[in-house]
């Protein structure tokens, strides 16, 4: 499969250019930067500090998909969308680790979605989206007697919280016990809050130095508590997920998916 990535010069855009050099299947053939960017008109391997590697750095997504099969995106909402557009009207596959979206922005991700095959999820690991079927499965089984709470813990530069992995345990807990999370769903808490109201799945977030990732799901009863773990401590499992993501594109019809579809666990 090749390949464009988006952002290359942030930190998952690196890491995938790194780790898609370890994969058999894969080879990087383009590759973007926000316009303005130093990084635009350079070789990408030279840029990274390398040898030449024949990918100019672009601002244009559609410069990049044309000797690319599929983008892989881990950038912002906005642009984002913008690239979701662009791989639609192209008839390009696009796996999307972006996370931060709001409810109106995955509205407007959906159109583009029945044109080409996208994969989105809110964490490409292996471990969490295993997690998030046994969250579902613990949460079906225990009643409001036991109270769900989301903790998560990023470093110091996530601009969004809860976390978009968060957010998906939150929703496999919610499916688990036939609700809306948006219905039940507990973001904030600063002052007197009162008591907590019974049902709801309460989020926390901590942001601090260079945490990867760290989830716990906490199902709190009367006299005894169970928790759910999951610590991410090599940011390349990230990628590596995404890389699989998109060697499972080929030849799948437009749609969208999500890990556990690449992992075939639906």
């Amino acid at each position: 499969m090749r390949i464009a990535i988006t952002g290359v010069s942030g930190r998952m855009g690196r890491m995938l250019v790194d780790t898609a050099a370890t994969m058999n299947g894969v080879e990087v053939t383009g590759a973007t930067e926000r316009p303005g960017s130093d990084w635009i008109g350079q070789d990408l391997g030279q840029a990274l500090g390398g040898a030449a590697s024949g990918v100019t750095v672009t601002d244009d997504l559609a410069q990049a998909l044309e000797q690319a099969d599929v983008a892989i995106d881990f950038t912002a909402p906005a642009a984002t969308l913008e690239h979701a557009r662009i791989c639609a009207d192209m008839g390009r596959a696009l796996v999307i680790g972006t996370t931060g979206f709001s409810d109106d922005e995955l509205a407007a991700l959906a159109p583009f979605a029945a044109r080409a095959c996208f994969v989105r999820a809110g964490n490409m690991s292996l471990g969490v989206n295993l997690l998030t079927r046994v969250v579902k499965q613990v949460a079906a089984a225990l009643d409001e007697a036991f109270d769900i709470e989301v903790v998560e813990a990023h470093h110091r530069h996530k601009v969004d919280a809860p976390s978009g992995t968060a957010l998906m345990l939150g929703e496999a807990a919610a499916e688990g016990r036939g609700v809306r999370l948006a219905d039940v769903a507990d973001r904030g808490r600063d002052g007197i809050t009162g008591a907590r109201k019974p049902g709801d799945i309460g989020f926390s977030a901590i942001r601090g130095g260079s945490i990867i990732g760290t989830h716990d799901v906490i199902f709190a009863g009367e006299g005894e508590t169970i928790t759910l773990s999951h610590v991410a401590t090599d940011r390349s499992l990230f990628a590596r997920g995404a890389l699989k993501a998109a060697l499972w594109c080929d030849g799948k019809p437009p749609g969208a998916y999500d890990m556990l579809s690449v992992l075939g666990l639906e």
